[in-house]
């Protein structure tokens, strides 16, 4: 009989059908200690508010904490779906999450970093080159995220635009991607009063969005926005390592200056034979005198493949188009709903939505 009652050994937490299991201790959430013990359990915002961390409960029993609707719906909780950053186990529980594998997680680590460059790329993106400390390596999957400590204890998280094998390349750094959110308190500092040799703390990598190496399906790589950073990270970490899958990249913004790197990706179609880009701009004007896709970034994917039942997906953006995404290609075209893999890039407006 499984106890109820704290107990000083901690709680076990077993994943299938990868097998590995970890122990929960005290207070702890079951995401928290997962991290903890390098357990690659999914993840976005750890607040209860995306939804990426959600698990099937095979057995045992948590309580969850404060958590919006749209991340975990009541008929989802009567199903047995959890969300792992809110839930704290009763007993000790067996999950169920397909995005676990034998790989172990890197370590996560605390750093100061020096800013190396402000470059804008559009009205209100800027591309930010952090430079590590010398001799301390941040190892990280292509795709993963790092945290900015702000002096007040709040955090910001964005993902690493470039691949881990470019960091060392002098000049590069860690190239992050920001958008300027007027009334935030850390963008509007980057876009403002930023100068180049300040120095900020990040703690990282964190995240599950990264390549599944492991696999030979054609690849959906979904951006919106600045979105496109982790996934320009995925394409210079498979171009080093000779990945020859199919890729298809769409990336969407409203207007043709919000795709700030359609340069750089049309640069990579000549050396890769493979990739394929499709640009989607869903509130063109006359003068933008934009003759490509029109409409909505997720749709286009859906016009182009009615069937992906053999193929892949790797979403980021704003959570509409990451949850519009999976929803439709799991429902409409046939995706498995273990090979979408997703980082929805929720802003501190998002996780106040009940």
């Amino acid at each position: 009989m499984t106890s109820t009652a704290p107990h000083e050994a901690g709680f076990s937490i077993t994943v299938e059908p990868s097998g590995r299991h970890f122990v929960v201790q005290g207070d702890e959430t079951i995401l928290a200690a997962g991290i903890r013990q390098g357990i690659g359990l999914p993840y976005g915002c750890k607040d209860g508010a995306c939804g990426s961390c959600k698990c099937k409960k095979l057995s045992g029993e948590v309580t969850l904490g404060p958590h919006q609707s749209k991340a975990l719906s009541a008929e989802e909780q009567i199903a047995g779906y959890v969300l792992t950053c809110c839930a704290h186990p009763t007993s000790d529980v067996v999950l169920e999450s397909r995005q676990v594998t034998e790989a172990g997680a890197l370590p996560i680590r605390k750093m100061p970093v020096r800013v190396m460059a402000l470059t804008r790329q559009s009205h209100d993106v800027i591309q930010l080159r952090l430079q590590l400390p010398a001799g301390e390596p941040l190892q990280f999957y292509a795709g993963q995220y790092v945290e900015f400590i702000l002096r007040d204890g709040a955090r910001r998280s964005y993902s690493m635009a470039n691949a881990p094998h470019t960091v060392a390349v002098p000049g590069t750094g860690l190239e992050l991607h920001l958008r300027h959110l007027p009334g935030g308190k850390f963008t509007d500092h980057v876009f403002g009063t930023m100068k180049e040799k300040e120095i900020l703390r990040i703690e990282g990598p964190f995240g599950s969005f990264f390549l599944r190496e492991d696999s030979d399906k054609p690849m959906i790589l979904l951006a919106s926005g600045t979105g496109f950073a982790p996934i320009k990270a995925l394409i210079e970490h498979m171009k080093f390592k000779g990945i020859e899958r199919p890729a298809a990249v769409y990336w969407g913004g409203r207007r043709p200056e919000d795709l700030y790197m359609d340069g750089w990706l049309r640069e990579q179609l000549a050396e890769m034979p493979n990739l394929r880009y499709v640009p989607v701009v869903s509130n063109a004007t006359p003068e933008d005198n934009w003759t490509g896709r029109t409409g909505f970034v997720h749709q286009a994917v859906l016009e182009d493949f009615t069937d992906l039942s053999g193929h892949q997906v790797y979403a980021c953006g704003a959570p509409i188009v990451v949850d519009s995404a999976k929803r439709d290609y799991v429902a409409l075209a046939g995706l498995p709903e273990e090979e979408f893999f997703a980082d929805a890039f929720t802003t501190e407006a998002d996780k106040a939505i009940p």
